[in-house]
């Protein structure tokens, strides 16, 4: 299962609607380096694409996707400093081009979300999840901060939302996650797969090179400027990999592989 080649599985339809989903079921599709890899070199193919129309992202299996890889994440604590920014780069790479993509993207929430999973459900254009899904910005839990995505979530749901899901690391339903944002609807089970539907097709009534310089336009509208988006993408990677080597990052982690609290943990 985890050779590159079969961790995202792609389908395409006569409209040239693609679907990418990531596929590591059997374990929640974290997002091993392999995978962000595998979804990276997927959307650089797809974006030459001039046929391609819309990408909807979505998960094999139960989860949609469990976030980082808790055995890469357990080889971090020991890597050098560059190690680690290398590693955070590719994530903030991937992210930066489903943000930019010149086609609309929707994310179809199918299951659970946690840490980077909220990344890339912010980075999509339009996402659809799951009543019954929950969803956690989760990493303060485990010592570490959700640096490389915190631009995504942020636009997403805003500062005020996310000061307060950042430092609680607290669960969400899907009700509340559409309520402040993170999501733009949630749907029962069996009603998932037709409100994917509906927005695909009133996307695919949009011209798609007035749908690519919308979303131009709103990124400068915005005041995001390429080269600060580079930087930022640097800076957070550089976060990310300080506090993954830290004593808290290193404990945070012991504890959620030992089924513990962690130290900070009182009561």
């Amino acid at each position: 299962m985890d050779k590159d080649q079969d961790l995202v599985r792609l389908e395409r339809d006569a409209r040239g609607v693609a679907t990418l989903a990531l596929n590591r079921p059997d374990r929640h599709n974290a997002l091993s380096a392999p995978l962000v890899g595998a979804l990276t070199a997927a959307l650089e193919r797809l974006a030459g694409d001039d046929a391609l129309r819309v990408i909807v992202l979505t998960g094999a299996g139960r989860s949609f996707c469990a976030g980082a890889d808790i055995g890469e994440m357990r080889a971090a604590a020991d890597a050098s400093q560059d190690d680690n920014e290398a590693d955070a780069r590719r994530l903030a790479t991937l992210l930066h081009r489903l943000d930019t993509f010149p086609r609309p993207t929707v994310a179809r929430v199918q299951g659970n979300a946690f840490g980077g999973a909220l990344g890339l459900i912010a980075a999509c254009d339009v996402a659809v999840g799951l009543d019954t899904a929950v969803l956690s910005l989760s990493e303060v839990r485990l010592g570490i901060a959700p640096a490389m995505i915190s631009p995504y979530v942020l636009r997403a749901i805003g500062p005020r939302q996310a000061r307060r899901l950042c430092l609680t690391g607290e669960r969400l339903d899907a009700a509340t996650a559409a309520r402040i944002g993170l999501l733009h609807e949630a749907v029962p089970a069996e009603r998932l797969d037709a409100a994917v539907a509906t927005v695909v097709t009133n996307l695919l009534q949009g011209a798609p090179g007035a749908q690519a310089r919308i979303k131009r336009l709103l990124a400068d509208v915005a005041g995001r400027d390429e080269a600060a988006e580079q930087e930022l993408a640097q800076s957070t990677a550089r976060w990310i990999a300080q506090m993954r080597a830290a004593p808290e990052g290193r404990e945070g982690l012991s504890a959620f592989l030992e089924k513990r609290p962690a130290r900070w943990v009182r009561g």
